[in-house]
């Protein structure tokens, strides 16, 4: 069996530099061996980090050794592998009596939940068995991704469980009544057992790796220790072998900004001491700009994982002339809510609760409630204390409150409230009628267990909502790119599922409680066109991107406002965050750490005017520590933190 290499962390921690770097030394290091580069994340970075185009399949790279990369098309490999089944699957539901073809075919396109990680897990499977490559090295998706990676075979079979219930009646009796009848469920459900059994076998063998991607700020050590707890919490059989502190800075320096980097990674080496005991610890230095193509990732992977000097050869780019800026203020939020987006680590949550405590600010005695979808939340951190699945007062602020939405646990109570309703109206009848009751009430319970994915992410926005029924100006905290783009293309599908759930129901209408039943689903679909409404309103709604001043995050940045634009939804302005606007060292010579990263920055910042046009670009200066607490966020979100391209 091949070696198995994962790279797991949170967005923004450097991971796909760390682990692309590390796959080009093991091809270095072992030119005997054939190594592959997979990356799962949706974000792409490995083929902009590499300078390279990579197709949907594995590729040669042009290094020392045998190195090829596969940056994975989900979807299309997912769908690759339903093809075989897909006719027998319509056909099944043609036969039936509740769904027709053209009903259940939307809902077998686009609501198989974690199509994702399903690709990952369907692509390590075939490499693995293949024999075509000694080692795997496998570049996760953010962290809540794949913490789902391993939830997927309980999913799948509540998905078959359906299409064998509600495909007719005859196969429901004969499983009551007259022995189980070989379905659909058993060749599909058979080979993806056996793909995830064969995928937890490679991870518990001897000669797999799991390494924990992070940085050393406070923020990203609490969600690495979150993490790895989650991982273990699980049930997965995958276990954290080696910590990578990236992007730190060690060495002695009369920089302040540097001198407070220094004094922070000091805190993460203690704080991996207490949290991750037992693992081997590697660190990356901040070289203060972007490390690109292959010579500099395996320059970059001897520093890392054979501690030799970072040396870096890539010029920072031609600057030219710095963009014009002017003075600016925090915006005041002119709708009602707002969505704050980027990749992971651009330090969206910050922004998020900047805006909240600005609009406190400037709209006197309004109420403002800043909150989080992201499925690894931090606004605990920003705020210093528990932020719970309910809205708290933080700062001090009566008017100002803050919550961490539960998504699946609202959805769960939702559900759960449902099938009690549901079984109460469709129980204590008998004969013919009794089974055709409960037929039917299990092609409902079914229904409920395979939601579409973000379903239950949508009912935290129905939470949200109802607080912004309450007059309160809402700042929304989304999860990363991908995952937040999932979401904002949720409310199809949940109309969809909404339909199919009503005519479920549709044979017992004249039942009092399948009524309310039937009376609450309807509801779920008004208020699912009525969030469409609102996030394409101008008046009502807003996204801000967030984004840092460099080459990648403006790439990444580009593909999100091509996707909101074709939602619909209106941008309010980009953020650029942790732009260095003056360094001052102590004593002697400007930092070259800093000169490089303020280089690199200023030619991205020349680029964006051009870029970004028509969108108001604010530029919000870094802070060597991070942004938590009253003082900070007061400090953070004064007229002198952020200024506007000219």
């Amino acid at each position: 069996m091949p070696e198995l290499s994962f790279f797991i962390g949170k967005g923004g921690v450097g991971k796909t530099t760390v682990s692309t770097a590390y796959a080009l030394r093991t091809a270095a290091l072992h030119p005997r061996k054939s190594v592959l580069l997979l990356s799962t994340d949706p974000a792409h970075s490995t083929a902009d980090i590499l300078q390279v185009k990579l197709p949907d399949k594995p590729m040669r790279i042009k290094t020392k050794g045998k190195l090829w990369a596969w940056q994975i098309n989900a979807e299309q490999r997912f769908r690759e592998f339903l093809e075989p089944y897909r006719d027998s699957v319509l056909n099944l539901m043609e036969a039936g009596t509740l769904f027709s073809r053209e009903e259940i075919e939307p809902l077998l396109d686009t609501t198989l939940p974690g199509m994702a990680e399903v690709a990952a897990l369907l692509a390590i499977d075939d490499l693995l068995n293949s024999s075509e490559y000694d080692h795997i090295i496998v570049d996760t998706a953010p962290i809540g991704h794949t913490l789902r990676l391993f939830e997927m075979p309980q999913h799948f079979a509540k998905f078959l469980h359906f299409l064998d219930v509600a495909g007719s009646r005859d196969q429901w009796l004969a499983q009551r009544f007259g022995g189980r009848n070989a379905g659909i469920e058993e060749a599909f459900l058979t080979k993806w057992r056996e793909t995830v059994d064969s995928v937890q076998q490679a991870l518990s063998a001897e000669n797999s790796d799991v390494f924990l991607v992070t940085s050393p700020e406070k923020f990203s050590l609490n969600e690495a220790a979150r993490s790895a707890d989650a991982l273990e919490a699980g049930g997965s059989k995958m276990r954290v072998t080696a910590l990578v502190l990236n992007r730190v800075v060690t060495d002695k320096t009369t920089c302040e900004s540097c001198r407070n980097r220094v004094a922070m990674y000091k805190d993460a080496l203690k704080s991996a001491a207490e949290n991750f005991s037992g693992l081997r610890v590697y660190t990356g230095e901040d070289p203060g700009q972007p490390i690109l193509g292959a010579a500099d990732l395996l320059r970059f992977s001897g520093h890392v994982f054979a501690k030799k000097p970072l040396r870096i050869t890539a010029a920072a780019p031609r600057a030219g002339a710095a963009p014009k800026v002017k003075r600016a203020s925090w915006p005041e939020l002119q709708t009602q809510l707002s969505f704050t987006l980027g990749k992971g680590g651009v330090g969206k949550t910050t922004i998020s609760a900047a805006l909240a405590v600005h609009q406190r600010a400037v709209v006197p005695k309004k109420n403002v409630t800043v909150c989080s979808t992201d499925p690894a939340p931090s606004l605990d951190d920003v705020f210093n204390m528990e932020v719970p699945s309910r809205p708290v007062v933080v700062l001090g602020d009566k008017h100002l409150h803050a919550i961490e939405v539960d998504s699946l646990a609202e959805f769960r109570e939702w559900a759960e409230e449902m099938q009690r309703k549901i079984a109460n109206a469709m129980s204590g009848e008998s004969g013919g009628l009794h089974v055709d009751l409960s037929f039917d009430r299990e092609v409902f319970s079914a229904l409920l267990d395979i939601v579409p994915p973000g379903v239950d992410e949508i009912f935290a926005i129905f939470k949200i909502l109802d607080l912004a029924k309450e007059e309160a100006t809402v700042v929304i905290d989304m999860a990363p790119t991908g995952h937040a783009l999932e979401l904002l293309r949720m409310p199809e599908r949940m109309q969809l599922w909404a339909r199919l759930l009503l005519k479920s129901l549709a044979p017992h209408r004249t039942l009092p409680l399948a009524q309310d039943v039937a009376v609450e689903i309807a509801t779920l679909g008004q208020q699912v066109r009525e969030l469409v409404k609102r996030m394409q309103d101008p008046k009502r709604a807003m996204a801000f991107a967030v984004m840092l001043p460099e080459p990648l995050p403006k790439q990444q940045t580009l593909r999100l406002l091509t996707s909101v634009n074709q939602l619909n939804i209106a941008v309010g302005g980009i953020f650029v965050n942790r732009v260095i606007i003056e360094k001052k060292p102590l004593k002697g010579k400007a930092c070259p750490r800093c000169a490089r990263a303020e280089r690199w920055q200023r030619a991205t910042l020349s680029q964006l005017k051009r870029s970004f046009r028509g969108h108001t670009i604010y530029i919000v200066k870094n802070y060597p520590e991070e942004v938590a607490g009253r003082e900070a966020l007061e400090a953070f979100t004064r007229p002198q933190s952020i200024w506007q391209l000219a």
